[in-house]
């Protein structure tokens, strides 16, 4: 009987209509969630109340049924999205009214909008990139903080009389140089300096090509490099290997031979 019965809950896992419907609940909750920020009338307040317990104990049936319908009940807790889902889940059943735990417990309840990640596929992908990613990433940031702790040095040694809202010491001219960086009307900055020394656009076009231009470029090319090879481990996972493929031309030649008898 236990066997029929996470057959059937692994065919409702697997199930679109059922994965669309956690799709659905999961938005639904965005939305409860975005709703609270407003100034509700009681009546609004009551409903936002039914469908957060309406939405918690989806969520709780939702996960139940991925754990009985797991082969292996060990493996299950293994995966870091299958973790993550229950801790949101157990932590979404702590009543927030009147209670120590309120904030944590709405705070959980935002990062339930996170469950998109473990649901669709596609973002999944997209989040283990990005965690892959950051040891790569690491090197890239040491050595853009090492740019800037220059740059921002240079800036404040020469620029500090100028401006010293923007130039007084090496953690303000840093800041200046994120604004630089990040095109936020540098070029007011940039003219300003340059009415003193009217060379220091080297300083601004170098730091610019550094930062915005070269230092992207590897970060984008790191991600997408590890995005690939996400990409191509998925594809091989859903491919049948050697063994299975022998075992099932195994199969196939005995039920020949027996249809031959």
């Amino acid at each position: 009987m236990y066997e029929s019965l996470k057959s059937s809950l692994n065919r409702l896992k697997n199930n679109k209509v059922f994965e669309l419907s956690v799709v659905a609940v999961i938005i639904i909750s965005a939305l409860e969630i975005g709703a609270k920020t407003f100034d509700l009338t009681d009546s609004a307040v009551s409903v936002t109340d039914i469908l957060d317990i309406f939405i918690t104990v989806f969520f709780l049936f939702e996960l139940s049924i991925r754990f009985i319908a797991e082969e292996n009940k060990r493996e299950f807790f293994k995966k870091g999205w299958n973790i993550f889902d229950t801790l949101v889940v157990i932590i979404s059943l702590v009543p927030i009214n009147d209670s120590e735990m309120a904030l944590l417990a709405r705070l959980v309840r935002v990062f339930r909008v996170l469950r998109m990640v473990s649901v669709v596929p596609e973002l999944r992908i997209l989040i283990n990139s990005l965690i892959k990613a950051m040891p790569q990433l690491g090197y890239v940031i040491l050595l853009m903080f090492i740019i800037f702790y220059i740059y921002a040095a240079i800036g404040s040694f020469m620029f500090a009389q100028i401006n010293p809202v923007l130039w007084g010491d090496i953690a303000i001219s840093m800041l200046t140089l994120f604004r630089v960086m990040t095109f936020e009307d540098w070029t007011d900055i940039q003219y300003e300096t340059m009415d003193v020394y009217p060379m220091s656009w080297i300083f601004y076009l170098s730091f610019i090509f550094f930062t915005a231009f070269a230092f992207l470029n590897m970060v984008i090319g790191i991600v997408v490099n590890v995005m690939e090879e996400e990409h191509a481990l998925e594809r091989s996972s859903k491919e049948p290997s050697m063994t299975e493929l022998q075992e099932e031309i195994r199969e196939l030649k005995t039920m020949i031979s027996e249809l031959k008898k």
